[in-house]
Order: structure tokens, then sequence, then C-alpha cells
């Protein structure tokens, strides 16, 4: 379950003895760890810290943290059980603000937990069969991502050079990934790609993740830093952008790590196409538009250093956000995994997601 492709034995989240383990993110490259985690508090903490990252990940993670609470619960009275997984959801979704597919998680192991209330289920009968929905969870991740895949590599052409900014692999989903899943399946279909990783500052996803994996692989790839991608578009180094989101309304507005929007602007001033790859449960449809994606500022200390090493002078401020919103306009195709949508977004997204109407809570 959830085996990142390529990499043999190699699990992005697993459930072993009554936990959820998940690699430790914040150590790659140097260390291959894994954190385990008991409680629906311990997951929510995994998620803000950045052990575990990328919005489909954490939706999986929010997922078990939900049976994880279930599972405490289960020899308690049904009221008692019912208001501990409640409290577990509260909690779970405070953990990161911007990535819709945490909520969509959450509520669909909220309705779960309300119709197996409602049919007069036994807690410890519950909580197995919310366990069992968060391992249904993972392996629909997994088979979304390369449906998508299969989708977004009829964009590349042999030989394609492809920028992407953070990291959209198999460690941002259960497995294979979204906008790495493209690169993969084009791989997997005889394509020769090149992949060109920018850095990703100030959390460096490019550089100890993307990086990573493509190495893993023996995918090429170059890394650059974030300011050197306009430098080689200019010379034709880049034949188009893939990038991973945490929200799309209903417009086509995408927010995704910051950094995106500058290179959307790039692109699209240079004639590059630049997609957008995301499962459906990541469109947010009754959000008109960017303007009300809440976007997460994160630690000052991010900024300040890396790795326990700090470089700005004392007195300092510091904005940091985690996110930027990149307009429907600049983005070539967006790419789920029921096919490819193309401007005007708010109908073709519509078309390809007729269930997903409901806003995901923003707080």
């Amino acid at each position: 379950m959830s085996a990142i492709a390529g990499i043999s034995g190699v699990e992005t989240l697993r459930w072993r003895d009554g936990r959820i383990e998940m690699i430790d993110q914040r150590l790659l490259p140097s260390r291959f760890e894994y954190v385990a985690c008991g409680s629906a508090a311990e997951v929510a903490a995994a998620i803000r810290s950045m052990v575990i990252r990328g919005a489909p990940a954490i939706g999986c993670a929010a997922a078990y943290g939900v049976a994880l609470a279930a599972l405490g619960a289960a020899r308690l009275g049904a009221d008692a059980y019912a208001k501990e997984i409640a409290e577990a959801i509260v909690q779970l979704g405070e953990s990161r603000p911007t990535a819709v597919n945490l909520f969509w998680a959450l509520r669909r192991m909220q309705s779960l937990a309300n119709r197996l209330r409602d049919s007069g289920l036994s807690p410890a009968a519950s909580a197995q069969a919310l366990l069992d929905e968060a391992h249904a969870i993972v392996a629909e991740d997994i088979a979304i991502n390369r449906r998508l895949g299969g989708f977004g590599a009829t964009l590349l052409a042999d030989g394609a050079r492809v920028m992407t900014h953070c990291n959209a692999g198999a460690l941002a989903t259960a497995g294979h990934g979204t906008a790495l899943g493209i690169v993969r399946s084009a791989r997997d279909a005889g394509k020769r790609i090149t992949v060109i990783a920018c850095e990703t500052r100030p959390y460096l996803q490019g550089a100890r993740l993307t990086a990573w994996e493509m190495v893993q692989e023996a995918i090429p790839v170059t890394l650059i830093a974030d300011n050197a991608a306009g430098h080689l578009m200019s010379r034709g180094e880049i034949d188009a952008v893939i990038v991973g989101c945490d929200r799309v309304a209903a417009n086509g507005d995408t927010a995704n790590k910051i950094g995106t929007y500058m290179h959307a602007v790039l692109a699209k001033r240079h004639g590059i196409p630049f997609y957008v790859a995301c499962p459906l449960s990541t469109l947010d449809l009754a959000l008109a538009d960017g303007s009300g994606i809440p976007i997460e500022q994160r630690s000052a200390e991010e900024v300040l250093g890396y790795g326990g090493e700090r470089w700005a002078p004392a007195g300092v401020a510091v904005s940091n956000p985690a996110f930027d919103v990149t307009p429907a306009e600049l983005i070539s195709a967006i790419v789920t995994e029921q096919g490819i949508a193309y401007m005007p977004y708010h109908d073709s997204l519509a078309s390809l997601a007729p269930a997903v109407t409901t806003t995901a809570k923003s707080t």
C-alpha cells in the first residue's frame, strides 16, 4: 500500500501495528526515517510541522488521524465516542488551512461516522470501518494519480524539458504523484523526459524532495535556483512547466507553493505552457475565485535560516506566506483523473466534477 512508484519498498505513509507511520520529509535527503503517530493529536502535529506535506498526502494522513481517534474511543459509549471523533476532526482541520484535500478527507470521514452512528453500529465496529475507509482513501489516491498521470503524459512531447516547482511527487501523495506523476507516466510511455527542479525556497522542497525522487528513479533532473527560471526560459531551455496545487477555485485560480505565480508569469511571457495537476478532491467549486483562498503564514524561522543556521540579522521583519495564487488566465490546462480542463475553467472543471460543489472549511 502507498509504495512510491519505482522506489522499491518505500511508502510515503503506512499503517503498522495500530499506528500510522510517515516518512519524515524534514530530514530528506540526508536521512530516511519514519515518524509514528498513535493519535489524532500526533497526526495534526506531524502535518503542522511538515513531517508530511503535499495536499493529497495531508488528506490521507488526516483520514488516518480520524481512524486513530475512533480506535482510541472504541470502548466508550456512543455519545462519548462521537464527541472524540468530532474533536479530532476539529483538531486536524486546524493543522493546515490552505490544502483543501485535508477538509475533503475530514468531511468524508465525518460523513461515514455519521452514517455508521445512525445505523446503530457499535463504536468498535464503527472504528474498524473508519480505519478501512482511511485505507481506501490511500488506495484511491494512488489509482487517481496514475489516471491523472496518463492524461497529463499526452501533453508532453518526447524529449520535453519540464520545469516543476515545490514537490508534487510520490512524497506529496500516497504514491506516484501529480505533477511528477505526469513525468513518471510519460517516462513509462517511453518518452525521454528531463526535469528542471526549482529549489523552492524557503523550505527547499524542490532541492530536497523532488531532486531526491528523480535521482532515485534515474529520471534526468537539473536543480536550479528559483530565480534562474526566467533565464532558462529566455534561452529556450524549458518546454513546459507542471506544478501541483493545494486548492483550485471555480474559475481556475490556483493556490500552490509560494513562487508558483512568479513562474506562471514568466512562462506566459515566453510562450511556454503552464500546467496544473491535481485530483478532483483539490477543487473548491463553491469558491468563486482565488481571492477567497486562505494563505497560510508560516514561521519566520524558515526565512531567517535553515537547518539550525541563521543567516539574517537580528531584528529584521519577516513575511513568510507558504502559498500564492496563480490567476486562471496564466494556466494552459488543469489535469485531473477525469481528464484535462481548458479555459473557460468555470465550465470545464464543473463538467469534470459535477459532484464537487461544497466549499472547504477555511479555518
